[in-house]
């Protein structure tokens, strides 16, 4: 077992801390200071980007409470407070109260780790107090090429702190199959009505990623399934001949962030190019324009595609981020031990590294905060005690979790 440290780094981030060359914290200021890799580019509306930081932004102290991780993709909170873990490399584990982190789970199917690819995103059941159900997605080899795959599984722990994954059901595939190692996504959130939305990747080369405009193709899009992975009759393309029933938006890059707001719907931070990261609420059978509309250019620095950032046919992001984010797991607060971030989403930076604060008015973002955390965050939970629970990843592929509190 790894014993898992439940100590105080010290680190408190006031505003002197957080002044530096990359942002600096200043009411009314934009965090990010560095050029845009796409100067030209102009917001459609106010505060499309480089919105500013709020009048009250809380000092935040930081602790480590897991340590000597392997390489984590996504962590959950069970009911009674330990901690679900996924490893990149195909792992999951328990992490208990008292600082220890459980053998492997036994079960778990074998997953493709090479790249960008593994062990992915996790969530409980909506009824998981009474099944014991969890679900999770996954790169999964096929024989035609691989792609990001869901399964649904019983977890029955063990007082060994482990467990074992019984009845395990690959409920849903994404196809169709590529042999590339990028862009896999992915999150699962439930939805209030006990609905499962699935958020993929495009697979990033220039063959697959067009795909992102063609119904009959599940690259690059937004599902939405029951809890046996078929699609919803109200879906919005069941009835439209060749298109996948499951889709309920396209147009998307690479989706790592995503969760619900207070209103239970569905929101969404995916990878742009360089330049493009996107924050969109994705609605019933619309389009978010990749890779024909978006922010930001090629890592080359040429124009994607025509170098257009509006249409009329698609949605323009909520918000976007020029520099990057490189944004991977979200957020939203609704907690009391942080009273300034109460219906502010957080989203995991791993460029960035940190967590960034969306302030929001309505559905449009008022204000952006960052929180520097010098690491690269792979995901963001809200706990059971109101804290803000962040999940680090470093390229030597080790992890640890970190606990933000207000001083």
């Amino acid at each position: 077992m790894t014993r898992l440290t439940r100590l105080l780094t010290g680190t408190i981030l006031a505003t002197a801390f957080i002044a530096g060359p990359a942002f600096a914290q200043t009411a009314a200021k934009p965090a990010e200071t560095k050029a845009a890799n796409a100067p030209d580019q102009k917001p459609a509306f106010a505060n499309q980007t480089r919105a500013p930081q709020p009048a009250q932004m809380p000092k935040i102290a930081t602790e480590t409470v897991a340590e000597g991780l392997p390489h984590l993709w996504s962590m959950e909170f069970l009911p009674d407070g330990r901690m679900l873990v996924t490893a990149k490399e195909g792992a999951m584990h328990i992490i208990s109260d008292e600082g220890e982190a459980g053998p492997e789970i036994k079960g778990v199917p074998k997953v493709l780790s090479g790249g960008q690819g593994g062990l992915l995103d996790v969530a409980l059941a909506p009824d998981y107090e009474t099944s014991g159900r969890i679900y999770f997605s996954f790169s999964e080899e096929r024989e035609d090429g691989n792609g990001t795959s869901v399964a649904s599984a019983k977890l029955v722990p063990d007082d060994a702190g482990g467990g074992t994954l019984e009845d395990v059901k690959v409920v849903f595939q994404q196809m169709p199959s590529y042999d590339g190692n990028k862009h896999f996504g992915s999150r699962l959130v439930f939805g209030p009505k006990g609905e499962l939305y699935v958020t993929v990747g495009e697979r990033s080369d220039p063959e697959p990623r067009v795909q992102a405009q063609d119904l009959s193709s599940g690259l690059g899009k937004v599902f939405r399934i029951d809890a046996d992975g078929k699609a919803l009759s109200d879906n919005p393309f069941v009835s439209t001949q060749n298109a996948r029933p499951e889709i309920w938006s396209l147009g998307h890059r690479n989706l790592q962030a995503a969760t619900l707001d207070g209103q239970g719907r569905l929101w969404t931070v995916e990878h742009g190019p360089k330049g493009g990261d996107e924050l969109n609420r994705p609605e019933a059978g619309k389009n978010y324009g990749w890779p024909e509309v978006t922010y930001g250019v090629e890592y080359s620095g040429r124009n994607v595609g025509d170098g257009i950032t509006a249409k009329a046919e698609t949605e323009q992001p909520i918000y976007y981020w020029d520099p990057v984010i490189a944004p991977s797991g979200m957020a939203y607060y609704d907690g009391d031990a942080i009273p300034e971030w109460k219906g502010a989403f957080l989203v995991g930076g791993l460029v960035s590294q940190g967590v960034v604060v969306l302030h929001m008015d309505g559905d449009k973002v008022a204000h952006e905060e960052r929180v520097p955390l010098n690491a690269r965050i792979r995901d963001v939970k809200v706990g059971p005690d109101g804290a803000v629970y962040a999940v680090t990843e470093s390229r030597s592929g080790s992890s640890t979790i970190v606990k933000l509190t207000k001083t």
